[in-house]
């Protein structure tokens, strides 16, 4: 019986999964997404690599419940003991944790502790790993953390302008997306050559989420996000970056408490909270003509994405390669037109029909800086770890 690994990427409000053949290199079997947790119109979504998805509505009020619809359907697709290993995307390492770990009570522990540093994503990672190790207790499970990527900032990246006592806690910058990141470096080192990846690399991951980061001999060099998920670009619902004395201006100002404030920054903000109609990027392009908070709403988006491209460049002294990967990255030409439009001075020259087509390359014959699409896969870092840390067999079965 082929063993196959399960690989679980928690969000704040849905939860991601695949299932992988244990082989090197891990193959892709189906991959699936339950949304909307905590609202009555939960989704579960599958598809199987090849086949059509299909969709049903469930119950889901929290992780556990849609774990518990997980797990069913996972015990009617895989032979019981079929599953040799659970892989995890767990947000936030802290100042501990950077390489994969198995889990344990006593790493479970530890980020409890660290809670703190990301109410949004822990909790709901931490009970989905206690629901797996309950329910399949003899099953190992690796915890990949999101903030590896970036634990080789130079000093002065990490360093937020804070008192230092606080920094001595751990309070710092961390980056996140790290698990894209490792993916879309290998992955530039596989179709561009080692030479292009250990070169001046900006990655935009740009999603839901969106961070970017920039790469020099194959080594992060800094990276938007910083102390939480929070901080950087401007996303579908988050701030991005925001002046602090907003959080005491609104408390004066509207009563505000530290707990509204957390959750205005994180779900009502960003292209949200500026169009005031939408988070997703494609309803916007579809309204701006008409309506001119979405139009605002794209404007800020491209404006501020832009700006990092060229503080990025300052910082790697140049730049040879621009990556776009994220759901808005692959799919949304116009916007990665409008964030190029005007970087001509640093090198970048979009070639039109490519960059309409979504081709791996869309900049122009002889520009200084080759503009890319790539396509991340996070799950796929995770299914790698695994193979790796478990030490599993790698061969074919037999037939």
């Amino acid at each position: 019986m082929q063993k196959m690994l399960w690989v679980i990427n928690a969000g704040s409000s849905s939860v991601k999964f695949a299932l992988f053949d244990a082989l090197e290199p891990p193959r892709r079997a189906l991959e699936g997404k339950i949304d909307r947790i905590g609202l009555p119109d939960a989704t579960f979504v599958v598809k199987p690599i090849g086949g059509a998805p299909t969709s049903s509505k469930i119950s889901a009020p929290d992780h556990a419940a849609a774990l518990a619809a997980l797990m069913d359907w996972i015990h009617s697709q895989v032979p019981a003991g079929g599953i040799a290993a659970v892989g995890h995307r767990v947000v936030h390492g802290g100042p501990r944790y950077h390489e994969p770990e198995r889990v344990t009570p006593e790493l479970l522990a530890f980020l409890r502790e660290l809670s703190p540093f990301d109410p949004e994503h822990l909790p709901a990672e931490i009970e989905l790993m206690t629901e797996v190790a309950r329910r399949l207790p003899a099953v190992p499970q690796l915890a990949c953390f999101d903030t590896a990527f970036h634990w080789r900032l130079p000093r002065v990246a990490q360093l937020l302008p804070i008192p230092r006592r606080l920094a001595e806690k751990g309070i710092r910058r961390y980056g996140f997306h790290g698990l894209s990141y490792a993916y879309l470096m290998e992955e530039l080192a596989r179709v561009a050559g080692a030479e292009a990846a250990r070169g001046r690399v900006v990655l935009a991951h740009l999603g839901n989420g969106a961070s970017m980061a920039a790469t020099r001999d194959g080594l992060p060099i800094d990276t938007t996000m910083a102390f939480t998920p929070t901080a950087g670009l401007p996303m579908s619902t988050r701030t991005g970056d925001l002046d602090p004395g907003l959080a005491a201006y609104l408390a004066h100002t509207e009563g505000m408490t530290i707990d509204q404030f957390q959750h205005m920054v994180n779900h009502e903000s960003g292209l949200l909270g500026i169009s005031e109609t939408s988070s997703d990027t494609r309803d916007l392009v579809a309204r701006e003509a008409t309506d001119p908070r979405a139009a605002d709403a794209l404007a800020l988006f491209c404006y501020e994405v832009k700006k990092r491209v060229g503080a990025y460049a300052a910082a790697l002294g140049g730049l040879d390669t621009l990556v776009f990967a994220g759901g808005i990255g692959e799919h949304e030409a116009g916007l990665r037109g409008r964030i190029c439009d005007g970087l001509g001075f640093l090198g970048i020259e979009l070639d039109p029909a490519s960059n309409a087509a979504h081709a791996g390359v869309i900049s122009r014959v002889g520009s200084r800086v080759t503009a890319r699409v790539m396509r991340t896969d996070e799950e796929q870092m995770i299914a790698r770890a695994m193979m790796r840390f478990f030490a599993f067999a790698s061969a074919e079965p037999e037939p």
